[in-house]
């Protein structure tokens, strides 16, 4: 839908080297809290293996948040260090970067239509019950779909299932998906000559937390809005939230400002709020206040 050229919501902005440097600080601190992470997960005191296990989940979260802001190309000036750096962002969580990339770039243009292609979360057309929501929020399948595919293109009969790929966007998938079943095969051999503890803790531990942890921050983007309009003002929502949330979701709470202009550097999109909440229909002031929103819709739905 075209909307009124004035005011910034729908306005374009090229990345700078100011945006640059605040990516790259958000990958700093991403590796720092991560290294952090598998120190307190490999302790031996209960207390520590907890803090650094939900530590960890939050961190292989966060990194799927990051590589959200390098498939739109708006972490850099140059578009070669996208993949470079968005490969590795998804591995903990098993997304590959250039299948996520195009799915969800579809899922942009497609929004409001049949055609929806959203890659993560809870189908907004589907009725609203606690049971798909759970069903959603502990989306432990998605791993098995995962490996079939990394299955798939080892045998060459990866294919992508939404559409025609170039030639070129196929062999990218299906190389980070080779890279993948890689990875999971060193894990695999550390398995096998027993350092199973050290898998446990840094990864399947984390992923069982990070899996639901993923889910309700990406569940407030459209459900409960208008989905069967194209208008991203009615479509969407947005939550204020705090600089807290706006970090560790890496802007994901400002929706509408991020799908009115996709290419935005993601730091760019708080400046834009003021004019969201003046002409947009779906707009939180925090999580905690989406939630008591849909609890009350869920109740409602019930009855």
């Amino acid at each position: 839908m075209t909307h009124s050229a004035s005011g910034l919501l729908f306005a374009r902005a090229r990345t700078s080297a100011a945006d640059e440097r605040v990516y790259l600080a958000k990958l700093a601190l991403l590796a720092v809290l991560t290294a952090l992470g598998v120190v307190l997960a490999l302790r031996p005191e209960p207390l520590f293996l907890i803090v650094g296990v939900l530590l960890l989940a939050a961190m292989y979260t966060h990194a799927v948040e990051l590589q959200h802001q390098a498939l739109h190309h708006s972490a850099f000036r140059a578009s070669w260090p996208h993949r470079l750096v968005g490969v590795p962002l998804g591995l903990p969580m098993l997304v590959v970067y250039t299948h996520y990339r195009i799915r969800h770039l579809q899922h942009h243009r497609h929004l409001g239509t049949p055609q929806d292609t959203e890659f993560f979360g809870f189908d907004t057309r589907k009725p609203l019950t606690v049971g798909l929501l759970l069903r959603g929020m502990f989306d432990y399948a998605r791993v098995y779909f995962v490996l079939r595919d990394v299955v798939r293109a080892a045998t060459g009969r990866w294919r992508y299932e939404y559409g025609d790929l170039s030639p070129a966007m196929r062999r990218r998938a299906v190389t980070e998906h080779l890279i993948l079943g890689a990875l999971l095969c060193g894990v695999l051999v550390l398995v096998a000559i027993g350092h199973y503890d050290i898998v446990i803790r840094l990864w399947l531990l984390p992923l069982l937390f990070a899996v639901p942890m993923h889910f309700l921050v990406e569940l407030p983007e459209h459900i409960l809005c208008d989905t069967e309009s194209a208008d991203v003002l009615r479509n969407t929502r947005s939550i204020r939230g705090s600089r807290l949330s706006t970090w560790f979701t890496n802007g994901n709470n400002l929706h509408i400002e991020h799908h009115a202009a996709m290419a935005v550097p993601i730091n760019q999109l708080p400046a834009r709020h003021e004019e969201t909440r003046s002409r947009a229909v779906h707009v939180e002031r925090t999580y905690p206040d989406f939630y008591r929103t849909l609890w009350r819709a869920i109740k409602t739905s019930a009855h």
